[in-house]
């Protein structure tokens, strides 16, 4: 009888254990550093008013919202980046490079100009700033990379107008963490 009620008390220990590693590995996932654009779903369609307003694109060239959770320690600035890697026939378009922004900003809002002292990166066009999808008539939905990388640099340590290539690299062993949505967008 002592050897059954040992028995009930172990499977009732390895149940417990089992509850707590569960409790544990949720409580992780629940603080892992996410980005999400409000309103859309990872792999969701962009509105055409995101698209470029230059060459018969059908656009507003206005940046879709961004918004990160679960700012890990040590960060001391944020950069972000979209990319098409479909673009180009599969070599890949940069449609915006933003990076020197503050670690108490946590959301960029559709449209708004660049959070103060952040600091614009170099885009498709060879310019600053958000240049929005404008992908070939018929082509399937192109992907659209959204990143947040999570750096441990100050807002200015970095110079302006750097390209996407540029900015990955200064980034080198400074990135704390980074999180990245999908968004898409056809003609």
């Amino acid at each position: 009888m002592m050897g059954t009620a040992y028995r009930g008390a172990v499977r009732r220990l390895a149940c417990v254990g089992a509850l707590l590693a569960l409790g544990v590995a949720q409580a992780h996932a629940a603080e892992a550093f996410t980005l999400t654009s409000p309103g859309l779903s990872d792999g969701g369609t962009l509105e055409s008013t995101h698209a470029a307003s230059a060459n018969n694109c059908g656009g507003g060239n206005v940046s879709p919202a961004l918004q990160w959770r679960n700012v890990p320690a040590g960060t001391r600035s944020f950069a972000v980046t979209i990319f098409d890697p479909d673009g180009a026939k599969g070599l890949g378009i940069v449609h915006w490079v933003l990076y020197g922004i503050a670690p108490s900003v946590t959301a960029l809002e559709a449209g708004a100009a660049p959070p103060a002292g952040s600091v614009a990166g170099t885009n498709r066009t060879g310019g600053p700033g958000y240049y929005g999808p404008c992908p070939p008539v018929g082509d399937v939905p192109h992907h659209y990379l959204a990143q947040v990388y999570a750096l441990d640099l100050a807002p200015n340590a970095l110079p302006a107008g750097l390209t996407r290539e540029a900015l990955l690299a200064a980034m080198k062993d400074h990135v704390v963490a980074a999180a990245s949505t999908v968004l898409r967008y056809g003609r």
